[in-house]
């Protein structure tokens, strides 16, 4: 079977500055279009409702999804890494085995998430102290929300598996046509039909089922090597096992990052609903830095992943060298504009004065260090490229989760303020940071890449 060059990106061959960048702008697109969909519900809502509805679709339902989400993709970067060595490879059984491993993974996944999601919100909005005129709002969007999470995975994990043979364009295109149809339906649902965060979280999920429709589509019609065939669809023990190994710590590590999440969350809800809708109109503004960062994370993964099956080890330290760079002047760039930008992009959000204030303290306070984290995520997605994903997620666990929470549990207290609270990001950022690249050094040399 020939491989297609059409839909595929030959990133084992040709300039590397330049194959990684034709895989990484679709992708930078695609996830923009998903920071859209996410940021149009907060300004729908947040605009036509109130704060207390714009704190209901972020906030504390945004750590909540991210919590459950973030493990899973963590998870199905096992997928990618697997299915992106076995393709540069041209080991075509073994990706077919793959592709369909990682399928029935995202519809096993996806249920027991949407089980676990829906009964325990109530408990898990209560734990976190969901201010009394937010949890209701809360409650009906991420209820909702969490029915439509088969369709969630099945999207994230056919568009994993489709990056993970160098195509990053169509992906795109699923997500500005779910994109279109979020923010219509918005519109209609909520500004025409008044359904509140219901409306939104219905919004949500009728895009999120289009776009999983989409990816299938895709997938079953291509006669290449990731071929799609329902009735194939089977957990192949010794692909699981492989994809597990890679993607558990990847999941664990994003575990740990939300989970340090949900303890900044429950602190920023004592400050109570002002400081709650700030943190959540912020969310959406510092999500244009995390789109673009993720994308360059997910780029070198990729190209890392199929030059290593492709035995050119040359080119994967010549892509990590270009990608740190590369990110590093954009992270530079984007938290100039970000603090320049922030009075005009928070009133995008909401128009209370108070709310406002708060979030252009977090922005002055926050997007100067931001070039402080490309290190992680670059060094990250190489290593998980090469397959190794273990001590990368201790690193993160230590310096990230058990730093920022050890900071918020004995530095609040002492100064208690918002201040104290946001500053554990430039801390553990820069700490974790220095520990990457010292690592990074290492594992290089020892394995003679």
């Amino acid at each position: 079977m020939e491989y297609s060059q059409k839909n595929t990106n030959s990133i084992t061959e040709g300039i590397v500055w330049k194959q990684l960048l034709i895989f990484f702008f679709p992708l930078l697109l695609g996830t923009f279009f998903q920071q859209l969909y996410n940021t149009v519900d907060a300004i729908v809502v947040g605009r036509y409702v109130g704060k207390q509805a714009l704190s209901a679709v972020g906030g504390t339902t945004g750590t909540l999804i991210n919590l459950s989400v973030g493990f899973f993709i963590g998870i199905s970067s096992g997928a990618t890494v697997t299915i992106s060595q076995f393709f540069g490879g041209k080991n075509e059984s073994k990706v077919s085995d793959s592709v369909h491993t990682a399928i029935g993974l995202a519809i096993l996944g996806g249920f027991v998430i949407m089980i676990i999601g829906f009964f325990g919100a109530p408990l898990a909005l209560r734990w976190m102290g969901t201010p009394e005129d937010v949890i209701t709002y809360s409650l009906q969007y991420i209820r909702i929300y969490f029915l439509g999470m088969i369709a969630n995975l099945i999207y994230n994990m056919g568009s994993g598996i489709l990056r993970a043979i160098g195509d990053s364009k169509r992906p795109l295109y699923f997500l500005i046509v779910s994109c279109v149809i979020n923010i219509v339906l918005d519109l209609l649902f909520v500004v025409g039909f008044h359904w509140n965060v219901i409306g939104v979280a219905i919004a949500t999920v009728i895009s999120q089922a289009v776009s999983a429709i989409l990816v299938c589509k895709a997938l079953i019609k291509t006669d290449e090597s990731y071929k799609l065939e329902l009735k194939k669809i089977y957990l192949h023990p010794g692909l699981l096992k492989k994809i597990i190994n890679i993607g558990l710590p990847a999941g664990m590590q994003s575990l740990m990052y939300t989970s340090s999440n949900v303890v900044i969350q429950s602190t920023i809800n004592s400050f109570g609903t002002d400081t709650v809708a700030a943190w959540t109109a912020y969310g959406k503004i510092d999500g244009i830095f995390w789109m673009i960062l993720g994308a360059f994370g997910i780029s070198i993964t990729t190209f890392v992943g199929q030059n290593y099956g492709a035995g050119n080890k040359e080119r994967i330290k010549a892509g990590v060298k270009t990608c740190l760079i590369m990110s590093m002047g954009v992270a530079i760039l984007l938290s100039i504009f970000l603090y320049f930008s922030g009075p005009y992009l928070f009133k995008l959000f909401t128009t209370d004065p108070s709310v406002i204030d708060i979030g252009l303290f977090m922005i002055y306070s926050i997007v100067p260090f931001y070039a402080s984290f490309v290190p992680i995520e670059i060094f990250t997605g190489s290593l998980r490229g090469l397959g190794n994903t273990l001590l990368p997620m201790i690193m993160t666990g230590l310096g990230v989760c058990v730093l920022r929470v050890s900071w918020v549990i004995f530095a609040v207290p002492i100064w208690p303020s918002i201040k104290t609270v946001i500053m554990s990001y430039p801390i553990t950022w820069i700490v974790t940071s220095i520990l990457f690249i010292i690592y990074f050094r290492y594992y290089i040399k020892k394995e003679k890449i």
